[in-house]
């Protein structure tokens, strides 16, 4: 049995863990529940975390897993049922509250062969602004041979509870335009930089420009080939039929917060969602898990 090494850090304002599991390394932190960082053995980083991170309070760390909840991006572009729950929408923050709020550690312990991350956020407590709903949410973090993310919401209260969500994974490649994702082959998506279109991927996707796609009834398993690092990531996920991908390309990055000029050639976000039609809305009472796990393996 492999015993994990777990250590408490601090990152300038935030604090975080960093747990060894024999050559496996996963950083996260208690702010968002957000991982940070994960490596598996001499590779480089499976899971990308910007040079350029800055580690303060209240805003969610550039790279690794931002938590996207209860609505994803821009509110306005969410399902009419998700926007009502908001009491101020024009003042809604991309991507929902929880990624600048402390979750509660639950624990953190060995179980058979595996080190077990839990977080819990429970908006009773923590309220979110203008948000005034109940909502307990759980990161289950498993790390074994491979990492899973568990992603539980619960409906505690009493009326349903609509909203959208992701595991907003940023994946760290050799370069973006060696790359390409396969899975997506006959997906529907829209084409958000292109008046929100339609469209159909045609072949696997690879990458030219900036991209920021909605990918709809998306299949459990995808994968990222990475020729020059000689490995395929390996993506599986549940409880959800939408991804969203995305890369800022040249001109963007040189706009985005806490992002080197050049890091969008180094990584790539592929977030495991329920987001337009795929939203979810539970009954009181009712749970959902988003799950995700990931890997490597050797390019034969």
């Amino acid at each position: 049995m492999t015993t994990a090494h777990i250590e408490r850090i601090d990152l300038d304002a935030l604090t975080a863990w960093r747990i060894r599991r024999g050559a496996h390394e996963l950083v996260i932190t208690q702010q968002g529940a957000q991982v940070l960082s994960y490596r598996q053995d001499d590779q480089p980083p499976l899971i990308w975390l910007s040079e350029q991170a800055a580690y303060a309070r209240g805003q969610s760390v550039r790279g690794g897993v931002p938590i996207c909840w209860p609505w994803f991006g821009a509110l306005e572009r969410n399902p009419q049922a998700v926007q009502a729950l908001h009491n101020s929408p024009s003042s809604a923050p991309a991507h929902g509250g929880v990624r600048g709020l402390d979750w509660q550690l639950l624990g953190i312990d060995n179980q058979d062969d595996a080190v077990v991350i839990q977080f819990a956020l429970d908006t009773r407590e923590q309220p979110l602004p203008d948000w005034p709903h109940e909502a307990q949410l759980n990161l289950r973090v498993r790390l074994d041979d491979r990492l899973h993310l568990s992603l539980c919401t619960d409906n505690p209260g009493h009326q349903p509870l609509p909203f959208s969500q992701a595991l907003h994974s940023y994946f760290a490649v050799s370069d973006i335009r060696q790359v390409q994702v396969e899975g997506l082959a006959g997906c529907r998506y829209v084409e958000t930089l292109e008046d929100w279109q339609q469209r159909e991927q045609h072949g696997d996707l690879t990458f030219s420009g900036e991209t920021d796609r909605i990918y709809l009834d998306t299949p459990p398993s995808l994968s990222i080939v990475d020729p020059l690092w000689q490995r395929r990531l390996q993506l599986h996920s549940s409880g959800s039929r939408s991804a969203v991908v995305w890369n800022p390309w040249i001109d963007k990055a040189q706009r985005l917060s806490q992002f080197a000029d050049d890091a969008w050639t180094g990584m790539l976000c592929i977030e495991h969602a329920n987001v337009l039609d795929d939203c979810i809305s539970l009954a009181p009472g009712e749970q959902h898990r988003l799950e995700v796990s990931l890997w490597s393996e050797a390019l034969k």
